[in-house]
């Protein structure tokens, strides 16, 4: 993450004063940025003056871009359901879990020279969650840190177990400058309840942490995160299962 120190700026007004109005403001500020890439792209291709091998790159950019805004709409289509849907839960290996969104995320990394992996564990456990809603709060913690990392170590998906093993933590852990302290309280107390304008991050609102901490709170769960001298690591806490692991 980055130290800037206009990061995270939270907006003038509650955003409960604005209502649906600010949350509409946000979501667009927040797809804004991939149509306005996907639109700079299709216009440099349509020149004919590109060579072969950025032509396919671009396109290649165009569908990696688009997979992300889709993400994005699917996941505010989701959020605005919650209360009127029921979701299963049931023990999911976490470790599985995580190797499966590394993997659907790794082509959007190498587009931009990243790395992405999931970090070794050796005790086995099973968290209870519904898979799909588990699947969209890493993928979002995963899309947060391919853009606000820096430097060349790759990003970890971390598995842990707290409060004697009733808890299992899932976290993505991003390396990049710390934020300044006083920057970091507004968004510890903002955290997956509000949308948060992050100014000096324009492809940021806190849209994907609120969607994710609205997911996390149906599991019985809650999103957190933990500020590094060296970057930060969003995460999610969930109920560990007690039944052995078969998965």
């Amino acid at each position: 993450m980055t130290g800037d120190e206009g990061f995270l700026k939270v907006k003038d007004g509650s955003p409960d004063s604005n209502g649906d109005l600010y949350f509409l403001l946000t979501a667009a500020h927040e797809l804004k940025a991939p149509l306005a890439l996907i639109r700079q792209l299709s216009l440099s291709l349509e020149t004919g003056t590109i060579s072969r091998s950025e032509r396919e790159r671009m396109f290649r950019q165009i569908t990696l871009t688009s997979e992300r805004a889709l993400r994005l709409t699917t996941d505010l289509s989701r959020s605005s359901r919650l209360e009127d849907s029921l979701f299963e839960l049931e023990p999911l290996n976490p470790r599985q879990l995580c190797e499966e969104v590394a993997h659907e995320l790794t082509p959007l990394y190498k587009a931009k020279n990243r790395q992405i992996r999931v970090a070794s564990r050796y005790r086995p456990i099973l968290v209870v969650a519904n898979r799909d809603l588990l699947r969209r709060i890493m993928l979002n913690f995963g899309d947060n840190a391919l853009h606000y990392a820096e430097g060349t170590e790759p990003v970890e998906l971390k598995i842990s177990s707290h409060e004697s093993g009733g808890k299992i933590r899932m976290g993505v852990r991003d390396y990049g400058p710390a934020v300044p302290p006083d920057i970091w309280q507004r968004l510890q107390s903002n955290l997956g309840t509000n949308t948060q304008t992050l100014h000096a991050r324009p492809q940021a609102s806190g849209l994907g942490l609120y969607v994710a901490g609205q997911f996390a709170a149906v599991m019985h769960g809650r999103i957190g995160a933990t500020r590094h001298r060296d970057g930060a690591t969003f995460y999610v806490d969930l109920v560990a299962s007690s039944q052995l692991r078969l998965l």
